[in-house]
């Protein structure tokens, strides 16, 4: 954790807008905010499901600074996700609204490894850029610092329940990875709280596991014998590629590389320090979960 001088603590009901609205963390921010705030969730459509009462949607493009202006007026703290490095023009135009809405509190999703001084892949170098961008911006900020999400064992679910496998990179190394919903509680905690401001929070799961442990864990719950495959770095790049540009496959690449490392498998106590309970468990967030690899 990072820290210099916060603001005054504010405990009264909040205008809270959070971008990304039909994404993963946001969502989950939204359901996790006490019910006497004002939110506005902000994405480039609108969601399928309808939100509880006192939630607004607005359709905004990220590409368009007006319609993000509108869509950030009167906030007393903005909630930022964005998903494309290739398209760095969504996170200027974002904060260039944010200043000219009078955005009290930007919290920043962003990454663990912008630690990591060996880390200078493209996903890396952009979300240094959006920090050094938001702290440059005269808005009090807030830097949510996850590491890898345990959703990304979804990936897995197809091939899990069709042949009962799990295809890995480097099956063996391992990652402090974090439950979604634990990132959501933070964020929620720490949106418009003064106490919070020029923070920057590094959150991840409780222990380091590697994709084989987790395979061992998923098959545990799952009540059959699942197969953990090592993919070469030429088969795990072409799997990047069918969902990522070239560029973001490259990334990915990186990533695990580093993983490989060691460089994923440091635990922090933020996320206990922050929500007064200890950080979900791989076990839990899979049990949670599991109608998605049954």
């Amino acid at each position: 954790m990072t820290a210099t001088a916060a603001g005054p603590r504010h405990t009264g009901p909040r205008h809270i807008v959070l971008t990304g609205a039909t994404g993963q963390i946001a969502p989950l921010v939204a359901r996790r905010l006490d019910a006497r705030h004002r939110i506005t969730l902000t994405s480039r459509t609108a969601p399928a499901a309808a939100q509880r009462a006192g939630v607004r949607h607005v359709a905004c493009d990220y590409d368009d600074p007006g319609s993000l202006l509108h869509a950030f007026r009167g906030a007393d703290a903005l909630f930022v996700v964005t998903n494309d490095p290739t398209r760095p023009g969504h996170d200027r135009n974002i904060v260039r609204a944010a200043i000219e809405a009078g955005v009290g509190h930007i919290v920043k999703l962003s990454a663990a490894a912008v630690h990591d001084s060996r880390a200078h892949d493209l996903i890396t170098r952009w979300q240094r850029a959006n920090e050094e961008r938001i702290r440059d911006s005269g808005i009090p900020w807030t830097m949510i610092q996850p590491r890898s999400f345990m959703s990304h064992a979804l990936a897995w679910a197809p091939d899990i329940r069709r042949d009962g496998v799990v295809h890995a990179l480097h099956p063996h190394s391992r990652n402090a990875c974090i439950a979604p919903e634990d990132i959501a509680q933070v964020s929620a905690r720490v949106l418009g709280d003064g106490g919070h401001h020029f923070q920057s929070y590094q959150l991840t799961g409780p222990q380091p596991l590697s994709a084989h442990e987790q395979c061992a864990v998923l098959s545990e719950l799952l009540g059959r014998p699942l197969v953990c495959r090592e993919l070469s770095r030429q088969e795990a790049h072409a799997r990047y590629a069918r969902r990522y540009s070239p560029a973001m496959a490259d990334a990915l690449l990186a990533g695990a590389e580093r993983q490989l490392a060691g460089a994923k498998a440091g635990t922090t106590d933020t996320v206990e320090r922050l929500t007064g309970r200890p950080a979900t468990t791989f076990a839990e967030w899979a049990a949670g979960h599991l109608d998605r690899f049954a």
